[in-house]
């Protein structure tokens, strides 16, 4: 095996730990959101989102072994870079949102309008950041087909999710007067 390879399935071990500990972090979170009253929301298709994010992980691990994708340096250190940003976006939006942040859908607004960091420009930038990760994770190492599929599988799941999160979120008065004129994943430059 290339030692492409070999550093390829580690940086996609090394991101699949971050999730883990990401989820670690929400659970907290969530406990935390409880006591205080807040209730979780359901969300039929969060189990999707959980298998996608897993599967891009494995899928761009078996395309890159199986289908002996070529490591392209330069196609790898532009991608590097695309996820290095999306991976600080989601630590900036993690840190900002504070206790608010959690991987399921929580009415958390009550207890205050998270305006600063990357939310004075935006409602959603985690999840633009989430599909900037993966695409450019299995685009690493060629892994186009992963890719193709994560972005198509993304847009799906997050159609869903943004449906169930904006009703919930726009049924704050104080969220709706100070989030809703916000565009939802790219900041407006002019």
């Amino acid at each position: 095996m290339d030692l492409s390879v070999i550093l390829f399935l580690a940086l996609l071990a090394g991101v699949g730990l971050t999730r883990l500990i990401e989820l670690r972090i929400s659970r907290r979170h969530q406990r935390e959101l409880s006591r205080r009253g807040i209730p979780k929301q359901i969300d039929p298709q969060f189990r999707w989102m959980v298998f996608l994010h897993a599967a891009v992980l494995i899928g761009a691990g078996l395309e890159v072994v199986l289908l002996r994708r070529p490591f392209l340096p330069a196609l790898a250190a532009a991608m590097t870079l695309l996820l290095a940003a999306a991976m600080a976006l989601r630590w900036w939006v993690i840190r900002t949102l504070g206790a608010h942040w959690n991987v399921e859908v929580m009415a958390s607004a009550p207890l205050g309008i998270v305006t600063k960091g990357p939310f004075r420009w935006v409602r959603h930038p985690n999840y633009a950041a989430v599909f900037v990760e993966l695409v450019a994770l299995p685009l690493i190492h060629t892994a186009w087909l992963t890719a193709i599929l994560a972005a198509a599988g993304n847009a799906w799941v997050l159609r869903h999710r943004l449906r169930i999160e904006e009703r919930v979120l726009h049924a704050d008065p104080v969220y709706r007067a100070t989030m809703a004129e916000k565009p939802r994943f790219l900041p407006k430059l002019f």
